[in-house]
């Protein structure tokens, strides 16, 4: 089974939007650090707020080494803890948005995407017919996305 790692923001992006399952039918099983876990946990009065527990394809999981969260501190500790759980664990892709996380995970030599990624490859695989109705949902639920970087996802998906 592959290892596949998530950040706290592309699940609620994807939670946001009523994709969530994106997730379980790309990949199958997803693993999320402790910290990540709690992040959501922490937004339970938002609209979008899922309890990821009932999932049985997410595991929730702790780092072995929490004194290794020191040397990223310039992340959060979600994104840090799926940097660390991905290199504990030996994982096949770590799923991140934020600019910062990525650069970090690139360091660490771990495979990335984020939550673009994953919907064009919903694309790809035929689980969704279009990219731009789920891009224009998260602009619609205050998710940033820069002009150009949208007209070069359309671009990608040929719409």
């Amino acid at each position: 089974m592959r290892k596949i790692i998530s950040n706290t923001t592309p699940i609620i992006t994807l939670l946001k939007i009523s994709k969530l399952e994106l997730l379980q039918q790309i990949y199958g099983h997803i693993i999320i650090p402790k910290a990540v876990y709690d992040e959501i946990e922490q937004g339970k009065e938002k609209s979008f707020y899922t309890d990821l527990t009932k999932f049985s394809w997410i595991t929730i999981k702790a780092i072995k080494g929490k004194k290794s969260t020191e040397y990223l501190r310039d992340l959060d500790k979600g994104e840090a803890e799926v940097i660390i759980l991905a290199n504990e664990l030996n994982a096949d892709l770590v799923i991140i948005d934020e600019k910062l996380g990525r650069e970090f995970a690139e360091y660490f030599n771990l495979k990335i995407t984020g939550t673009i990624g994953i919907i064009l490859k919903a694309k790809e695989l035929g689980l969704i017919q279009e990219v731009k109705p789920l891009i224009n949902k998260m602009l619609e639920n205050g998710i940033w996305l820069n002009k150009k970087l949208v007209e070069s996802i359309l671009q990608l998906a040929g719409e």
